[in-house]
């Protein structure tokens, strides 16, 4: 039995997945679009999106997924929940297997997002989006006039934390190490506020709380001492994920992030990259919605002319 040929198929359905989606209908492109968990992708588990142009009392994060889900429906994009197990890019047109069965597309956009690498230690799991967070602009506004801890030495922790500063009354930097890996001057403009507070060669080894979240217990790397740190919000800034095991033949970044530019072209003619997965210097959900919207008008661009040749 042969099997369909899309002429898009789509890796994932958050914002840059979806709104690909969008306009790939609007392009009349036949498109499927893969999503192993909820439609949404990371956006899904905010509680408030308050920076996305359009709204200005802000929106929820499952409320916001599920109008970008309805809306690539409404233009007829069909949404396969199945987790994708490899992806042949090797010739056209190209293959993605899922457990759900075999699939092959003209053109490919891989918008399978990067997500926050976690800590692992005990009690996260416990407070996820219950006082510990992964993204401080996002819920910043929630620990208002608060004390809060961010955990990292990069520039996105010292960022956030310099963020946090004109919101919180404390906000506590923890570090593996004896300096920041910040850049010198955002780590400068950091040392300038009088409300964040360093606490380096420190490194957490445990959130508790009862009801609510209450702090961290943490560990000297030097002394080996433990003390508690009390504080009513954690933001972790010690990395991101890039979702590409699944991906062979591609070209990654040194970090791991898919190598493709503001056109989202990456090394393999007719596939494309869009969201947090390529590399870029801004990971939001306006900028990732931008590189959908970019990387379907790229792939509606790249069936026609192989049409003609």
């Amino acid at each position: 039995m042969d099997v369909k040929v899309y002429d898009l198929m789509i890796i994932g359905a958050g914002p840059a997945g979806l709104t690909a989606a969008v306009y790939a209908k609007r392009a009349g492109l036949d498109t499927v679009v893969f999503e192993k968990l909820a439609p949404g992708g990371q956006i899904a588990n905010t509680h408030l999106l308050e920076n996305y142009p359009g709204f200005p009392e802000g929106i929820s994060g499952a409320d916001f997924a599920e109008a970008l889900r309805k809306q690539a429906v409404r233009f007829g994009a069909e949404i396969v929940s199945d987790e994708i197990i490899s992806c042949d890019l090797s010739k056209r047109p190209f293959t993605i297997k899922a457990f759900g069965g075999e699939y092959k597309g003209k053109t490919v956009i891989i918008a399978g997002g990067a997500v926050p690498r976690k800590l692992g230690i005990e009690g996260e799991s416990d407070f996820l989006g219950q006082g510990i967070s992964f993204c401080a602009t996002c819920d910043g506004m929630f620990f208002k006039g608060m004390d809060v801890a961010v955990i990292g030495g990069g520039d996105t922790a010292i960022g956030d934390a310099i963020y946090l500063s004109n919101l919180c009354r404390t906000v506590y930097v923890i570090h593996r190490r004896d300096e920041l890996r910040a850049g010198k001057l955002i780590a400068e403009q950091a040392r300038a506020k009088d409300n964040i507070v360093f606490l380096l060669s420190k490194v957490p080894e445990k959130f508790f709380g009862g009801f609510d979240f209450e702090g961290i217990v943490l560990r000297d790397v030097k002394t080996g001492k433990t003390e508690e740190l009390a504080v009513q919000g954690c933001f972790e800034a010690v990395g991101n994920i890039p979702d590409t095991a699944y991906l062979e033949g591609i070209e990654l970044d040194s970090n791991g992030y898919i190598a493709a530019g503001e056109d989202t072209r990456t090394s393999i003619e007719g596939v494309f990259a869009a969201g947090d997965i390529r590399t870029k210097s801004l990971r939001q959900v306006v900028t990732a919605a931008a590189d959908g919207a970019v990387a379907a008008t790229e792939a509606y661009e790249f069936i026609e002319k192989t049409k003609k040749c």
